[in-house]
């Protein structure tokens, strides 16, 4: 029986490949979707001992849904939403339960919060609900901001792509790429904030979290491309678009999602940059701390792997060896 030619093979290869990245990309996306509960969400419970332990042990009874917090009054509560240590807390009062919640945080958990504790209320007893950080009128539902991930990993993939496909090396692919980002920050910041006023931080710190974030992929995409060739495109896109995009919990929260996809996605560029954009535009930079480490560490690694690219292709010719001197014909006799 005759071997298979090559593009028979070829064929053969895009057949099996193609669904199997089409249900990775499925499992990716739907199964976080489809598993989205409350997992060890930080959640405050304020008041007088006495009168938050029964409010406390109904909250714990369910079973690793929240982390509890315990405050002595409703200030000290306020002021743990306003840091990000909490999503929001319940106020034991004496006129009844009173829920802080921060939809800018995610409107997705101040509803789910909500729900959970009007659930939880004595019957015929009112929780009455305040948010102490809103989102912002442009953008109540978390939309626009949920939306701004998967550009910034697309744009950061097509600078990792465009540099490696020009054939550009060493400090120059670097500049580059520092460049490209700066000005994705910038243009990206006088869309969401200039115009669409869906961000409400800082102007500059929020344009440079979108350039860090994007810098943050483009660099790994163009370091992979430079260590082990074309090949390392398609390897940082599976990993920023595929992965990243659907564990990043900017549509959700990192705690509603599935472990390990929950923190999985916040070591990633698009989780910790949806996070750190967050922390900027709303929270005048609460737990920012940890997502610009993550984003500095890639955006670093991925810069010093373009650099030792460039180094290894200026050192391959003069490695080589060089070609024989052509013998010239000899006198007979």
């Amino acid at each position: 029986m005759p071997a298979p030619d090559r593009t028979t093979r070829k064929s053969a290869a895009v057949v099996i490949l193609v669904p199997l990245l089409a249900a990775l990309a499925l499992w990716a996306f739907a199964w976080p979707a489809a598993r989205t509960a409350p997992r060890d969400l930080p959640l405050g419970v304020a008041g007088p001992a006495a009168a938050t332990a029964p409010v406390a042990r109904q909250l714990e009874s369910r079973k690793g849904a929240f982390e509890i917090h315990r405050y002595a009054d409703e200030t000290a509560a306020r002021a743990a939403i306003e840091d990000r240590v909490v999503y929001g807390a319940v106020v034991v009062t004496p006129g009844g339960p009173k829920l802080l919640t921060a939809s800018a945080a995610s409107p997705v958990v101040a509803q789910l919060l909500e729900q959970a504790v009007t659930a939880q209320a004595p019957t015929g007893t009112k929780v009455t609900t305040v948010d102490v950080v809103p989102a912002p009128a442009a953008d109540p539902r978390g939309a626009a901001l949920s939306s701004s991930v998967l550009p910034l990993a697309i744009a950061g993939v097509a600078g990792g792509a465009i540099v490696t496909l020009l054939r550009l090396r060493g400090v120059r692919a670097a500049l580059v790429l520092v460049l490209a980002a700066a000005v994705v920050g910038i243009a990206g910041t006088a869309l969401a904030d200039s115009w669409l006023g869906v961000l409400t931080g800082d102007w500059w710190t929020e344009a440079g979290v979108l350039g860090l974030s994007t810098l943050a992929v483009g660099a790994t995409v163009a370091g992979l491309a430079a260590l082990i060739g074309p090949a390392g495109i398609g390897v940082g896109a599976l990993l920023m678009v595929l992965l990243g995009n659907p564990f990043s919990g900017v549509a959700s929260a990192p705690p509603l999602l599935p472990e390990p996809v929950g923190s999985l996605g916040q070591l990633l560029p698009p989780g910790a940059g949806g996070s750190l954009l967050r922390s900027v535009a709303y929270f005048d930079g609460a737990r920012a701390g940890a997502p610009t480490a993550t984003l500095a560490v890639w955006a670093g690694l991925g810069l010093i792997a373009v650099l030792l690219g460039g180094l290894r292709a200026r050192r391959a010719p003069a490695g080589q060896d060089a070609p024989a001197p052509a013998l010239e014909p000899q006198p007979v006799g």
